[in-house]
């Protein structure tokens, strides 16, 4: 679960990356229509949790990639499941440790053309540790209107994240973070 919290952060800072490809300018994240989430497998069984408040900066012209620069945020705090004993886990000082950690932060300036999409290369930060990811996204535009959707696997334990109490043969190491990203042109 903590992993879970990590992968939330990660989506959503990833999340920022996706919103981002559309025109030579910035993008206004529509948090309203966008979602970050993250999926582990707790007792061999998908959990899923969900962030609620994040924000990012947008620049992003798929015509100029070299100009590009996403910056996201995602306060660990907010990361909701549905089963209480997962929620606690993952906002624990094992998981997430949202009072010593309350944010997790995604810093990509290497956004790349690949085969159906884009590839946003950048740096996650989680419990103050930083990893290189690799955001695969796909962009749709129409007029000031970007919708991006994608994700990336992350290992919780690379991040810090234990497996609690509950064993590490029963908690999941990659947690997949999937992002729906809507956007408006500024």
């Amino acid at each position: 679960m903590r992993l879970i919290a990590a992968s939330l952060a990660a989506a959503l800072a990833s999340s920022a990356a996706l919103a981002a490809p559309a025109s030579a300018q910035d993008w206004a994240l529509d948090r309203e229509a966008s979602s970050v989430r993250a999926t582990i497998a707790v007792f061999n069984t998908p959990a899923e949790a969900r962030f609620t408040d994040f924000d990012a900066q947008i620049t992003l012209d798929p015509a100029n990639l070299a100009g590009a620069r996403i910056e996201a945020v995602v306060r660990t705090a907010s990361g909701a499941m549905t089963t209480r004993d997962y929620q606690q886990a993952m906002l624990s000082g094992d998981g997430l440790a949202p009072s010593a950690h309350p944010e997790a932060r995604f810093v990509s300036s290497d956004v790349r053309p690949v085969e159906g999409g884009y590839e946003a290369h950048g740096v996650l930060t989680i419990r103050g540790v930083e990893a290189p990811v690799v955001l695969a996204f796909t962009l749709e535009i129409d007029g000031a209107r970007a919708v991006a959707a994608g994700g990336f696997d992350v290992s919780r334990s690379a991040f810090g994240i234990t497996a609690s109490s509950w064993g590490a043969s029963n908690v999941g190491e990659t947690v997949a973070v999937s992002l729906h990203i809507e956007a408006d042109a500024r």
